[in-house]
């Protein structure tokens, strides 16, 4: 994987143009390494993309790049090299390629822990001011269009470790904070339990 990704920041280095008809082809040679060109990455630590919704996959790009001498809004030291070079064209070109794409979704691997998930998933947990997954995300974790992104079929382990840096407040591009004051209510056994149960969603 070092050696493509490597492959793949040399590319755009050397100032490779993405216009939005040429997002496949982006996808291939670029993308491809850590996501696969279908986006449906084989690695658990790297999310699948294909299917999301274009619109979160935008800002999440954009929040990735670094913008008016300011740092990245999301931290990640793969992707804001990646994305250093890219036009806001190309960005929007690259969301909409992804979420044309069908999404090869993942699969509960502990069903004693999902059973868990899909209590806290479905109906929180008020005792410990954990709001429900589904308020935002969905019963089916198809998430909603520009608001929250679709979490049916996700690797469990991206969404640990996504929870978990909200948490810790590694991560902070999330609106208003939202993500931020859950996760902040939530143990790693709970965090644990509705990423696998979402992981199982379809």
């Amino acid at each position: 994987m070092n050696r493509a990704v490597a492959l793949a920041a040399a590319m755009l280095a050397a100032g490779m143009a993405l216009a939005q008809d040429q997002a496949p082809a982006a996808a291939g040679q670029v993308c491809a390494a850590c996501h696969a060109a279908d986006g449906n990455s084989i690695a658990p630590a790297n999310p699948k993309i294909a299917g999301q919704f274009a619109e979160y996959l935008g800002k999440q790009l954009r929040d990735f790049k670094a913008q008016g001498g300011q740092q990245p809004l999301r931290q990640s030291a793969v992707m804001n090299g990646m994305v250093a070079n890219l036009s806001d064209t190309d960005l929007k070109g690259l969301a909409a390629y992804y979420a044309g794409q069908a999404l090869k979704p993942s699969a509960a691997a502990d069903k004693e822990l999902a059973a868990l998930g899909q209590k806290l998933w479905r109906g929180g947990d008020a005792l410990h001011g954990i709001p429900a997954c589904a308020g935002c995300h969905g019963p089916a974790g198809a998430g909603i269009p520009a608001q929250f992104p679709r979490l049916a079929g996700q690797y469990a382990e991206y969404i640990v470790a996504q929870l978990t840096a909200f948490r810790e407040g590694k991560r902070t591009n999330d609106v208003n904070g939202v993500m931020r004051g859950v996760a902040a209510h939530m143990n790693d056994g709970q965090i644990r339990a509705v990423a696998e149960y979402a992981a199982g969603l379809r």
